[in-house]
């Protein structure tokens, strides 16, 4: 079987509801992935570098875990990691799974339930966004102390209510940059699902609510660490304004060319939140 026909035959099986996170976690800790993690990363578009910190590593492809999805987005390696930051057991997410992509909601969240079954008590989540407010630049790293969702539930279904908490986290945050020398921002990320870019009367719209960056993944994974009780900090890193801020066109080659730019203060950031925790 070559690898699309692998691909296709995972996705149906997930489109058909057949998820077992028991025994996809039991495949996990059977390639290694057996000592306990103190926390975890899902690394966004173009920010897969940060697995060079990551020290005494072992690799595991996506596709060689059975019933595991499989990323198809440009940046996202597929393959996970696990080893040392800081002195820390860290799981790393080279890639994650996005709505647009035909993933469930289950299979979106998948790498936040595996994160809690290894036991990590910590969940950092990244992104690349587009900033809708006119005060923010391109590579400027952006804490999220709130979030937007404007396409209904992002949550799995047949849980009870709970609510999403950042602020605390970002506070926190801000205060882990600043003792490192980093210069961030902070505000609320508005959650589309894509894949096609947002008109320019739809970012008019999202700035007057209140917005400050979009993006297309991040929300179903924030609100799962929410339910699942896990502390939770979420990074965007900005890698293009979005259309109407500028008359420049969106392209996503502009997301590793900044992700590229800004690497160093992204593990920079993410490491001293994950010693420092």
């Amino acid at each position: 079987m070559n690898l699309s026909e692998h691909s296709m035959k995972q996705t149906d099986r997930y489109t058909q509801g057949i998820i077992n996170i028991d025994e996809i976690s039991h495949s996990i800790r059977s390639f290694g992935f057996d000592r306990p993690v103190d926390a975890a990363v899902i690394l966004g578009s173009g920010l897969g570098g940060f697995t060079e910190q990551i020290s005494q590593a072992i690799s595991l492809s996506y596709h060689q875990v059975p019933n595991f999805p499989v990323t198809s987005v440009t940046g996202h390696k597929g393959e996970l990691m696990l080893g040392e930051v800081a002195g820390k057991s860290v799981l790393a997410f080279s890639g994650r799974f996005h709505r647009y992509e035909g993933f469930s909601l289950d299979q979106t969240v998948l790498p936040v339930r595996i994160a809690q079954k290894l036991g990590a008590r910590l969940l950092v989540i990244s992104n690349a966004a587009g900033g809708i407010n006119r005060s923010l630049e391109v590579g400027d790293l952006m804490i999220i102390d709130d979030i937007m969702r404007l396409i209904g539930t992002t949550t799995p279904t047949g849980f009870p209510p709970y609510r999403c908490r950042l602020k605390a986290s970002a506070a926190k945050v801000r205060e882990l940059a600043a003792d490192s020398g980093l210069t961030i921002r902070t505000g609320t990320y508005l959650f589309v699902q894509g894949p096609n870019y947002e008109t320019k009367a739809e970012i008019r719209a999202f700035r007057t609510l209140g917005a400050d960056a979009v993006g297309m993944s991040t929300v179903p994974e924030i609100a799962e660490a929410s339910r699942l009780g896990i502390d939770t900090a979420a990074i965007s890193l900005i890698t293009n304004m979005a259309s109407g801020i500028t008359e420049q066109k969106l392209d996503h080659k502009d997301v590793e060319i900044t992700a590229k730019r800004r690497k160093k203060d992204f593990i920079r950031l993410v490491s001293s939140v994950i010693e420092k925790w």
